[in-house]
């Protein structure tokens, strides 16, 4: 099981929050420009199901109303139904959007763009310096579209690091406090171990099964890794066929052909079950797993085994962006700021655990850090992050890369240079829009 994936499979129920809906929302089917830029009053906000961003979600618009009364917020979670994008999409449709939602996925947002829903917050004052100064521009940037406009505020970031069951290491012989698995070869040689020790059946499970988003959590993460920041696609073409991509597409077929990570997809929690060793996780796995078993974390591997403080890796984030169904585009906007001010990036990390996309994660709260020393380690990785690429025909690229990885790095069906060439071929057309 990869919790990963929940975002693109799950709906939520619309549940009103009654605590927090103290005004009606806007009259929706406006766009963005004109009078709305500039209009002040009541706007309504979509949350994720996720129970600990419900309870944050309701302190935080409970703490804005207190203050003001003329521009009321109302809040519930995104309907229920279907997963998330595809109630987003079909309220982009339907001219019933609400001013703002939490938790948009940066691969569905160009496709959102195009179809009109999205308001490009470079067009209030200080919408770019706030992202930039907020995320560090380098972060921020690759949120933004060829042009440097920005659909989306780039929110909260879950990176992606190698999860590992501390007793399960030792038990391989593997020093839990000392891995040295930072290299393909150093990470090879551990996961033989793990599995000629009979510690555990895998030494890794990442999911095999063929949904445009299972790259984020195997090839895309030591892509990253190993060519310091590089996205799938850069200025408009593929990026990967070349020696770094072939080095990490081989690294995973290795790890298939000697079977040290399984071809089919695990039936339970194959973690907490101690089927696997490691597996791919973000933050949110701390408290999943906390009471089971010790864990540990670690960066990705790279080819050359890089210095972990180094190492950068898939963000795996979610953001907030604004409709243009929006009628009082100048309340939102600032709401928007209020969600994501120091305080209420403190709040979303105590009450989550998530790594708010802001720059200086330790510096800025350094008493949530002394109490909970586990999740260090991600408020450093968040500082390094690249997330997927902002371009047109996003989830049609991401299912041909994976079409193709699968034949060959999984199945090995066919080569693995032969694959990535012709992934790339596609996904170059693709871009074009």
């Amino acid at each position: 099981m990869n919790i990963d994936r929940r975002t693109f499979t799950t709906g939520a129920l619309a549940a009103p929050l009654a605590a927090t809906t103290l005004a009606a929302c806007g009259d929706g089917g406006g766009g963005s420009g004109g009078d709305a830029v500039e209009a002040r009053g009541p706007i309504s906000v979509w949350l994720s199901n996720n129970e600990q961003e419900v309870a944050w979600g309701t302190a935080m618009v409970e703490a804005w109303n207190a203050d003001h009364p003329d521009e009321q917020v109302e809040a519930q979670e995104i309907p229920a139904g279907q997963s998330s994008e595809e109630a987003i999409t079909a309220a982009i449709t339907a001219g019933t959007t609400p001013d703002l939602i939490f938790n948009i996925s940066t691969a569905a947002a160009p496709g959102w763009t195009r179809q009109g829903g999205l308001i490009d917050l470079t067009t209030f004052e200080d919408g770019a310096s706030y992202i930039e100064e907020r995320s560090g521009a380098e972060v921020a940037q690759g949120y933004a579209d060829d042009e440097g406009r920005y659909y989306l505020l780039p929110w909260k970031s879950n990176p992606v690091m190698i999860m590992f069951n501390k007793d399960l290491f030792e038990k391989a012989g593997i020093d839990p406090e000392d891995p040295g698995m930072t290299s393909h070869e150093s990470f090879l040689e551990g996961a033989r171990k793990i599995v000629e020790s009979g510690a555990a059946p895998a030494a890794i499970w990442p999911s095999p099964t063929n949904e445009f988003f299972q790259p984020w959590f195997d090839f895309y993460p030591l892509y990253i890794a190993e060519t310091d920041g590089m996205q799938l696609v850069e200025d408009g073409a593929s990026t990967f066929v070349s020696e770094d991509g072939l080095a990490v597409a081989n690294f995973w077929a290795s790890i298939y052909s000697e079977g040290l990570a399984p071809k089919e997809a695990s039936t339970d929690d194959a973690m907490g079950t101690a089927k696997t060793a490691m597996q791919s996780a973000g933050p949110w796995a701390i408290s999943s797993y906390k009471d089971a078993f010790p864990v540990g974390f670690m960066p990705v591997p790279t080819s050359a085994g890089s210095d972990p403080a180094t190492v950068k890796t898939f963000a795996d984030s979610k953001n907030v962006s604004m409709f243009t169904t929006s009628q009082n585009q100048a309340t939102a906007w600032d709401f928007l700021k209020f969600a994501t001010s120091e305080e209420q990036d403190g709040a979303f990390l105590e009450a989550t655990g998530q790594m708010p996309l802001r720059a200086g994660l330790l510096e800025t709260y350094p008493d949530y850090f002394e109490e909970n020393p586990d999740y260090t380690v991600f408020a450093s990785q968040a500082e390094r992050v690249v997330d997927v690429p902002n371009i047109p025909n996003s989830i049609e690229v991401w299912q041909t890369f994976r079409d193709e990885y699968s034949a060959a790095v999984i199945f090995a069906k066919k080569p693995v240079e032969d694959a990535l060439e012709t992934a790339a071929e596609t996904i170059d057309q693709l871009v074009q829009g």
